[in-house]
C-alpha cells in the first residue's frame, strides 16, 4: 500500500479530500521549482481555501434566490447615461451593507432596477454576506400563509436575519389587509442591523400613501429613509426604447 493510500483517510477525517484535486499538479510543480516543504503546503492549503472559498460563494448566489445573475459588467450604462454612474458604483463597494444603509432604486418600469438591485445583492454574496431576492408581492403572500400557519414569526425572522433583503417591484398595487404592518415590521427589524434593498415605480411620497395610517406611514418611512441610499432612475427604458429618428439632435440648421 503505497503512502497516497495512507493520505486518503486522513484527508477525509480532517475534510481535506479537495486537497487531491491539485495535488498531482503541485507534486510537479514543487519538483519542477524546487519550492521547499513549506512552500508546498501553503500553495496545496491555498488550493482548498480557494476551493472552499468559491463553493460558498454558490451556495450563498443559490439561495439568494436571483431571478437571474446580473451583473454591473452586464448593465449598459451607455444606452442611458441619465443612470447616475458614480452612485451606482459607489453602492457597489458594498460598503452599504456593514453600515445597514438602505437602497432604493425609483423609477418607471424598464430602466434596470431590478437587475441593479440584483447586482448589488450579487457582488455583496462575493463580498462573503447572504443576500435574498423576493418579490413584494410574493414577500406578503409568505407572511400572509404564515399568519394561516402559524409560522409568521418563524418567516418574518428569516427576512430580517438575510444580510441584503433585495424586495423588488414594490408598490405596483396598494397595499391591502395587514401587508401595510407586514412592510413596516420588515423596515422596523432590519432598522440599523441589516439594509434593505427596495425598486419601486413610486416615489416616495407615493410609497408613504401605501401605507394608510399615517402614524405607521411615518414610522416605516423615517426608518428606511433615515440611513438610505436613494437612487432615482430616469430616461430611455431598455423595454421601450427611442427610435434612432428621435435621438438625433433638435439643433435647428444654420440659413443657408
Amino acid at each position: 500500500m503505497g503512502l497516497l493510500d495512507d493520505l486518503l483517510p486522513l484527508l477525509k477525517k480532517l475534510r481535506l479530500s479537495g486537497l487531491l484535486e491539485t495535488l498531482d499538479l503541485r507534486q510537479r510543480q514543487a519538483v519542477e521549482d524546487n519550492m521547499s516543504h513549506v512552500e508546498f503546503l501553503v500553495r496545496l492549503l491555498q488550493d482548498e481555501v480557494d476551493r472552499r472559498d468559491t463553493k460558498q460563494i454558490d451556495q450563498r448566489v443559490r439561495r439568494a434566490s436571483f431571478e437571474k445573475i446580473c451583473t454591473l459588467e452586464d448593465f449598459d450604462f451607455q444606452f442611458n447615461p441619465e443612470i447616475p454612474k458614480a452612485q451606482v458604483l459607489d453602492i457597489a463597494t458594498c460598503q452599504f451593507v456593514p453600515r445597514a444603509e438602505n437602497v432604493l432604486l425609483i423609477g418607471e418600469s424598464g430602466l434596470g432596477k431590478s437587475h441593479l438591485a440584483q447586482a448589488f445583492a450579487l457582488r455583496a454574496c462575493r463580498t462573503g454576506y447572504t443576500a435574498q431576492h423576493i418579490l413584494a408581492e410574493e414577500l406578503f403572500r409568505q407572511l400572509r400563509a404564515g399568519r394561516g400557519d402559524g409560522t409568521y414569526e418563524r418567516r418574518l425572522a428569516r427576512f430580517a436575519k438575510v444580510d441584503v433583503l433585495v424586495v423588488d417591484d414594490l408598490g405596483l398595487r396598494p397595499l391591502a389587509g395587514q401587508e401595510p404592518l407586514d412592510l413596516y415590521e420588515v423596515i422596523r427589524q432590519r432598522y440599523e442591523k441589516r439594509p434593505l434593498v427596495i425598486t419601486t415605480n413610486r416615489d416616495v411620497e407615493e410609497l408613504t400613501r401605501l401605507l394608510p395610517d399615517p402614524l405607521l406611514a411615518s414610522a416605516a418611512m423615517d426608518r428606511l429613509l433615515h440611513h438610505s441610499h436613494v437612487l432615482r432612475l430616469v430616461g430611455d427604458t431598455y423595454r421601450n426604447p427611442k427610435k434612432p429618428n428621435q435621438k438625433k439632435s433638435t439643433k435647428k440648421e444654420s440659413p443657408k
